[in-house]
């Protein structure tokens, strides 16, 4: 059984996998307390990390109706997230697998977006598009066997991610943090016809799976400086806006199923919670006749058990356990799913030693 440890941000998380299976997890969120500030407070998702990081631990194991003496690995986040966070996560995980005397396993955080979906749906098929959309990620990948082989990006976000353009936009909108769930709320009542907002990168000369979404931003932005003397239509702005991020996302990736011949899309992170992104994709994937998988509410967003899931992958592939001097990587590329960074001093020792 795998414990998986998650605090790449402002959520703590703790879940138990075995042989794919969920059989506990818990999380702790710390969003309350950066509501205030308009966005997540690095200082303070630290130290709410280290507040929560054992109550979680001991919650998944409740919920699982098990103890520490069942678990046979420890999977932990090294990366990407902020580094104060990583590093609370790290050391807890290592703490618990040198006093359980269990390997441990670095794992990408993105890895376990992906790997949330196999605690739904099963295996995943090999080939897999899957498109990842977060605060601060949106990626178009080609995945295979996801413990083994290396992840092909066919696009990445050039600026701003899907979820960092909800946030930002809901802030001048006036709506709440965070600000993907606001403007889907407030999105129910608007007409997503009502502002013509751009679809950045679909033009006919440019990336064709890059994804830009700095310039839908500032075009929500100067839209809403037009209404400053009277009354913003906030639920219309918020249909559209929404309506033009799912847009790009869901077209980039039904053709990239297209022209790859892979039958299945895989959508992920925090913005697959977002009821337009999913409403569409199915609408466009059921056209296409491609199989949409996208996993629940509550494994879309950051938890320990996609860490897990990933960390029971590994294990069962046979992969090798990380160093005991794993360190985090803050910016980590996604390049596979472990992700055992040594840290430079270590790197540096072991340069001068050999």
């Amino acid at each position: 059984m795998v414990l998986g440890i998650e605090s790449s941000c402002d959520e703590t998380g703790a879940g138990l996998v075995r042989d794919g299976k969920l059989l506990g997890h818990a999380v702790a969120s710390s969003m309350d307390e950066h509501a205030r500030y308009g966005g997540v407070v690095p200082e303070i998702a630290a130290r709410a990390h280290v507040h929560s990081l054992a109550p979680v631990v001991h919650r998944a194991l409740d919920d699982a109706g098990l103890t520490m003496a069942d678990i046979g690995a420890v999977a932990v986040t090294t990366g990407p997230g902020l580094s104060g966070a990583l590093q609370v996560g790290l050391a807890g995980a290592k703490g618990l697998a040198y006093g359980l005397g269990v390997p441990l396993y670095g794992v990408h955080h993105l890895a376990g977006h992906v790997a949330a979906d196999t605690l739904e749906h099963g295996p995943l098929p090999d080939p897999c598009m899957v498109l990842i959309v977060s605060g601060g990620h949106t990626s178009l990948l080609l995945v295979r066997d996801l413990a083994r082989d290396p992840i092909v990006h066919l696009g990445d976000t050039l600026d701003d991610a899907a979820g960092e353009c909800f946030d930002k936009v809901a802030r001048v909108f006036g709506l709440p943090y965070p600000g993907g769930p606001a403007i889907d709320r407030a999105a129910r009542e608007g007409d997503p016809k009502a502002v013509a907002f751009p679809r950045p990168l679909t033009g006919p000369r440019d990336d064709p799976y890059g994804f830009s979404f700095s310039g839908l931003k500032t075009a929500a932005a100067r839209w809403a400086e037009r209404h400053a003397d009277g009354e913003l239509p906030v639920a219309d702005g918020a249909a559209s806006l929404q309506e033009a991020v799912a847009d790009v996302l869901t077209r980039k990736a039904v053709a990239a199923c297209k022209e790859h011949g892979v039958g299945t899309l895989v959508v992920v992170g925090g913005v697959a919670a977002n009821s337009r992104v999913r409403s569409l994709a199915e609408e466009r994937c059921q056209k296409a006749g491609i199989t949409l998988r996208v996993p629940p509410l509550r494994l879309c967003t950051d938890n320990g058990a996609m860490i897990a899931a990933v960390g029971d992958l590994l294990v069962r592939a046979g992969a090798g356990p990380a160093p005991l001097d794993l360190s985090i990587d803050p910016s980590a590329p996604l390049e596979y799913a472990a992700l055992h960074p040594v840290a430079r001093a270590a790197r540096a020792a072991a340069a001068t030693a050999a």
